[in-house]
């Protein structure tokens, strides 16, 4: 019997490709460049399953080109370049990997917050420069990370991650989520349920590890910038749309806010010019990037596809009203 045939738009990790060469005919995408989007429609026209990385849109143009496509397996948690819908018209199974990326986007999370809370990116730049003319009293003065407030917007299980590290720091950690934590969560993590207005006014940092949805696109705005602090600081490594660049940019440049470390971005890979400053830590979407984490990931989307294959449903799907036999 035939194996069936899967293009993967990455390289990947060789675990993943151990499992999906045992039970598939894999072509890959081998270059370190991105697949073009052309020659990914053109690959994928005789292929019953993608495993595929956020920079793919998986849309109605690739689904029309791809007829025998049953399974679309991203590697990620979020899912925001696949259209669920169209991939549900058409039987066409998505599934994403939750999970196994938690603690490591929490701990990047806590290094982007302490590098731009104490000026780390600068001090490095001084460091190698050759002109740093030694230590002073006020040289590169940061703020303090112990015992402040910490604002987490999104309490899933990156935000409770979040959480969790903020007690050996001492801080006070308030959240805000479209669902309120039980109390038992509430309690075990030492967290206060904030409504978003309040949360702003009163973080001293606030993380955001919010979803992509319609609702929370944009959600940092102009508006919200003028409710935080003026000694706040932001952290995103949820989704680049989540917050308004130009606002950001705005916001930094009156000082209405103190800083922000991102690791995402609004149009991706495009930086906006005006967050090139000496208060800003730029990060190439890397808050997953460990090579245990990463090959967790890839070797995941590699076992939902082989689920799929042999007639069960995958643990990550998220359509499976889709799911075809």
């Amino acid at each position: 019997m035939a194996k069936p045939k899967v293009l993967a738009t990455h390289r990947l990790f060789e675990p993943a490709r151990r499992i999906l060469q045992k039970h598939c005919e894999v072509e890959y995408w081998e270059k370190p460049e991105r697949p073009p989007r052309e020659e990914v429609l053109r690959r994928v026209k005789d292929k019953e399953g993608l495993v595929c990385l956020l920079t793919e849109k998986v849309n109605d143009d690739l689904l029309e080109a791809a007829p025998k496509l049953r399974i679309a397996a991203n590697v990620a948690v979020g899912f925001d370049n696949i259209d669920v819908a169209a991939c549900t018209k058409r039987g066409v199974v998505a599934t994403n990997t939750p999970g196994v990326l938690d603690d490591t986007t929490a701990d990047f999370a806590w290094t982007l917050l302490m590098a731009v809370a104490r000026r780390l990116v600068e001090g490095d730049a001084l460091a190698r420069s050759g002109n740093w003319k030694g230590w002073d009293l006020d040289q590169l003065v940061g703020t303090d990370v112990w015992g402040k407030t910490l604002g987490i917007v999104g309490f899933g299980r990156i935000g409770r991650a979040m959480a969790r590290r903020a007690s050996g720091f001492q801080m006070k950690v308030i959240y805000t989520d479209a669902v309120r934590a039980s109390a038992e969560v509430e309690k075990e993590l030492r967290a206060e349920y904030r409504d978003m207005n309040a949360l702003l006014a009163e973080a001293d940092f606030i993380s955001v590890h919010t979803p992509l949805l319609p609702e929370t696109r944009g959600l940092f705005n102009a508006a919200n910038f003028e409710k935080m602090k003026r000694t706040a600081f932001l952290i995103n490594t949820s989704r680049g749309p989540v917050v308004d660049e130009a606002a950001l940019v705005a916001a930094l440049e009156k000082r209405k806010i103190s800083g922000a470390a991102l690791d995402v971005f609004e149009k991706e890979p495009i930086v906006h010019p005006g967050l090139r400053r000496p208060n800003v830590v730029l990060a190439p979407h890397i808050a997953s990037a460990s090579l245990e984490t990463r090959t967790k990931m890839a070797c995941m989307a590699a076992e939902n596809v082989i689920t799929l294959f042999e007639g069960r449903q995958p643990a990550n799907i998220l359509n499976p009203e889709a799911r075809k036999g």
